[in-house]
């Protein structure tokens, strides 16, 4: 037997009559789902983030043998957008959905399954119409009176997204009145209230003719900014689709502008901007290229490279300013960054084990790293080590090269190839400076595993192994700083 059930074209509607359907065992083949005459295509936002289906307080007509339909929040999203998606059996495909979850099969929210990629890729689709709207809407300015706002937009929306992005206007236009008219409705705002209109509306209704010195303004600016030379027409059409020029005021610029490129302008560009200078070229090398700066004069104020600018703060040193031993890694981590101290984070702690198996205290040590500020890249929550470019090495050398003068240490560990790198002044492997000091102006220079190395065994035994082998360079560097004849010294 089929059932009919006529609704309103809204998922308010839907999901009250689902209910009553599922409190009658009604199989989704057994359902011919109507719309009522004159029926709107957008309901109420209010209760769409409601994640349990079970209430049915205030439906009188479900009575008391409702069932509890109790879905996931992956679902109960996937079901709200794809509401919006405009084809005809949308609610008859939503309630074949809900009634293979009601009745145990998960598969139905699956995106490897058939209705599940259906229903992910209508809320996809519905998710785009809303990014779409909100991007591609654009208000011109009219003379307000009693009857008319003082904004009106046109927009042709794929999917029943109106009365989502009425919303999002609503909240960011204050007391500005406001209509965006579609083909399929219109909203509007009094500066107080949203009303949502289902009657079709025509383009012609709300047109406004009316000289806008904003709008002028915006394309007198959007056109100064295009470059002919830079134009990427495929990536142009990918980020604003053809269909929504016609919406848009700077819309029937965009195709004389690719005409002006494609005739010539490209191949000029800005060049008549540009003075033709005689003369003959002089080769010059690139670092005397750069103009004279002057050199910063603390840490926290050093801009030598682009790293400041995502560091919390500058991380430089820590130690007795006549040590004997200069340790030096590679830059500050996460901790470091936070705390402005170097080593105390997850490796710091694993060279503090190290220092203790060679019988030497942080007290003797002056540790320090070859950068100074931490360079991350974001995953998730969490940021990341990422490892330092030749560059920003040379960059801090500066700061390197004043620590090495003002200690002037007898012996240096470098930790890690960047520090080793860093201490040469060129590029080096780590694996041929391992275990065999080397000599340095004034004193010895020993290479060794950074304990981040450590952290990232897979196993104890290996892990230790690289501990040892710290140790064991720590070990080597307490000898050669016991041997070399101190000179005098006076510390600045």
């Amino acid at each position: 037997m089929l059932h009919c059930i006529e609704i309103e074209n809204h998922f308010a509607a839907w999901r009250t009559a689902t209910l009553v359907a599922l409190a009658q065992g009604l199989a989704p083949e057994s359902i011919e789902w109507r719309i009522k005459e004159g029926a709107g295509g957008h309901g109420s936002l209010s209760g769409q983030t409601a994640l349990d289906y079970g209430d049915t307080s205030g439906n009188a007509a479900l009575g008391s043998d409702a069932p509890a339909v109790h879905v996931s929040k992956g679902l109960s999203a996937l079901l709200h957008d794809a509401a919006l998606y405009r084809e005809p059996d949308r609610w008859a495909f939503l309630y074949k959905v809900l009634w293979r979850w009601q009745c145990g099969d998960r598969a139905a929210a699956s995106p490897a399954d058939v209705d599940g990629a259906r229903l992910y890729r209508m809320a996809k689709a519905v998710r785009r119409a809303k990014h779409d709207m909100i991007a591609y809407v654009r208000f011109r300015k009219q003379k307000p009176d009693a009857q008319t706002p003082e904004y009106v937009a046109w927009y042709e929306p794929e999917h029943d997204v109106l009365a989502w992005a009425a919303e999002h206007f609503a909240q960011r236009m204050g007391r500005s009145s406001w209509i965006i008219a579609t083909p399929h409705g219109a909203a509007f705002w009094n500066g107080e209230q949203l009303h949502i209109e289902a009657r079709p509306a025509l383009r012609h209704e709300h047109r406004c003719d009316t000289e806008d010195e904003a709008e002028a303004l915006w394309l007198a600016y959007y056109r100064s900014t295009f470059n002919p030379a830079r134009l990427n027409e495929a990536a142009l059409e990918q980020h604003m689709p053809v269909r929504f020029w016609k919406g848009l005021p700077e819309g029937h610029l965009i195709p004389a502008m690719i005409s002006e490129a494609k005739s010539g302008a490209r191949r000029v560009a800005q060049a008549s901007g540009v003075a033709a200078l005689g003369g003959k070229s002089i080769p010059v090398e690139a670092e005397f290229a750069q103009p004279a700066r002057d050199q910063p004069s603390s840490l926290d104020a050093c801009r030598r490279c682009d790293l400041w600018r995502n560091a919390t703060q500058a991380v430089g040193s820590s130690g007795p300013r006549d040590a004997r031993i200069m340790l030096i890694g590679e830059q500050p981590g996460d901790q470091e960054d936070l705390s402005g101290k170097p080593f105390i984070g997850p490796a710091g702690q694993l060279l503090d084990l190290a220092i203790v198996r060679a019988d030497l205290s942080r007290e003797q040590l002056y540790l320090t790293n070859a950068v100074k500020h931490f360079k991350w890249e974001p995953r998730g929550k969490r940021r990341l080590h990422k490892t330092a470019a030749q560059r920003e090495v040379e960059a801090c050398s500066y700061w390197l090269e004043q620590e090495l003068q003002t200690v002037r240490p007898s012996v240096v560990v470098a930790l890690g190839a960047t520090a080793l790198n860093a201490l040469l002044r060129e590029k080096a492997s780590l694996r041929d400076y391992m275990g065999k000091p080397f000599e340095l102006e004034g004193g010895w220079g020993i290479a060794t595993y950074h304990p981040s190395f450590a952290l990232r065994q897979q196993d104890d035994a290996a892990r230790d192994k690289v501990l040892s082998a710290i140790s064991e360079a720590l070990v080597e560097a307490r000898k050669l700083a016991a041997s070399v004849q101190a000179e005098p010294r006076s510390v600045p």
